[in-house]
């Protein structure tokens, strides 16, 4: 792996070459979601056992997204100062200790430390991770990021499939979430012993305030959190949503991981077929469609083929911040500056994306059931589709001050791998 910590992973012939390289990515984002997606198919039996009520679980979601965002822009300094690999090594077995704390975690406060905890380690790999894959992979990057996306929400349906298996085989739900803890060791371990110590390049100074200063940063901010908001909140309530409905917690869980499988595929397939053509957008229409989609079953049919419509639903979400990760790197060809930038994305994005999950717990408390929360998710896909037109490819140079011949670089169509 000393090849890859010197050059970047450019060209086919490399490739099978950072075949390890390539498995750690996948497995770092493996495990990013399952300390989330545990939750909800357990909530029923959380509640019951620490005095939770419906906004206190909320906190378990809203908590670690406001953290996934706020130490987002604490990302890159730790980078700076640590290095990439030293930087994501730690976040992940930061992430760890907080999934085996919780077999201990006997009050509703303990387990909300312990989200906190893992919040705070995937805001930190999710911060830097973007900007060393457009590093160490700069003709793949739509690819990787794919690929990386994708196991991310594989590691959601892990949690929401494995999560209430374990609680049904032991009878304990806090052994069900530690259990978790199993495959963030693993990518602890690949971490530390695959990823480049130096990372990217630190960006020129002044670069992340130049950045938060513009227009298009806020921007996608906004879409970024929107869409992130609606996933989580299908991740707080999804599964307690069909559980009011008579459904068991392996079988609401099935469904929540149905979702998560779905947003793994999506995350995948759509950015390959994004990668032909600069301009994503129509694309990003698509997973949009499929979320408004998704959102108005729950609405008006939520009995009425669950499955497909999770499906539906699940690709939305999931092919959409996959794609709004890969326009985000697309808008600065400089490494650092495009990690830099992605960084704010999610960190302004997930304090947004935290705050939907508490917002329907009191829509639900306040009697107006999940009907009234799934119909405020409709609106913010049809706020994000109206805003997605601003994000052509002709005016990443003019939104980011950058001089067109690099824009126009940056602009040009990723060439999709072979071998795929």
């Amino acid at each position: 792996m000393a090849a890859v910590a010197g050059r970047p992973a450019d060209g086919l012939k490399a490739m099978p070459r950072n075949a390890l390289l390539i498995a750690a990515v996948a497995m770092i984002g493996l495990n990013l979601r399952p300390f989330l997606t545990g939750i909800g198919p357990l909530a029923v039996a959380i509640g019951s056992e620490t005095g939770l009520g419906m906004q206190g679980i909320a906190l378990l979601t809203l908590v670690p997204m406001l953290l996934m965002g706020g130490c987002a822009f604490a990302g890159p300094a730790l980078r700076d100062a640590l290095g990439a690999g030293r930087t994501i090594t730690g976040a992940l077995a930061m992430l760890a200790l907080g999934s085996l704390l919780r077999l201990d975690a006997g009050t509703g406060w303990m387990l909300l430390a312990t989200a906190a905890l893992c919040g705070l380690g995937a805001a930190i790999v999710q911060a830097v991770f973007p900007g060393v894959i457009k590093q160490h992979f700069p003709r793949h990057v739509t690819m990787v990021t794919g690929l990386y996306s994708s196991m991310l929400m594989g590691g959601g349906a892990l949690g929401a499939q494995a999560a209430p298996l374990i609680a049904r085989v032991s009878g304990n739900w806090r052994l069900a979430l530690a259990a978790l803890a199993l495959p963030a060791i693993v990518a602890t371990a690949m971490a530390a012993r695959l990823l480049p110590r130096g990372g990217n390049a630190p960006p020129p100074r002044g670069a992340t305030p130049a950045l938060i200063g513009l227009p298009r940063t806020w921007l996608l901010m906004a879409c970024f959190g929107l869409v992130n908001g609606g996933y989580a909140s299908v991740v707080a309530w999804l599964a307690l949503s069909y559980q009011e409905r008579g459904w068991d917690g392996a079988a609401s869980g099935g469904l929540l991981a149905i979702v998560a499988a779905s947003q793994a595929l999506a995350a995948l397939l759509l950015p390959m077929l994004a990668g032909r053509r600069a301009d994503r957008r129509p694309w990003l229409w698509l997973s949009l469609a499929m979320q408004a989609a998704g959102f108005t079953a729950l609405i008006l049919s939520p009995e009425a083929a669950p499955m497909l419509w999770s499906i539906v639903l699940g690709a939305g979400l999931g092919g959409c911040f996959a794609l709004s990760m890969i326009v985000a790197l697309d808008h600065l060809p400089n490494p650092a500056r495009a990690g830099a930038l992605s960084a704010l994305m999610q960190g302004g994005g997930f304090v947004i994306a935290a705050i939907p999950p508490w917002i329907l717990a009191a829509l639900h408390d306040r009697g107006g059931g999940f009907t009234a929360g799934w119909l405020f998710h409709l609106g913010c896909v049809a706020l994000v589709a109206g805003l997605t037109v601003r994000l052509a490819p002709g005016g990443y140079a003019r939104a980011m001050r950058e001089p067109e011949d690099k824009a126009q670089q940056n602009a040009q169509p990723v060439a999709r791998p072979r071998w795929l």
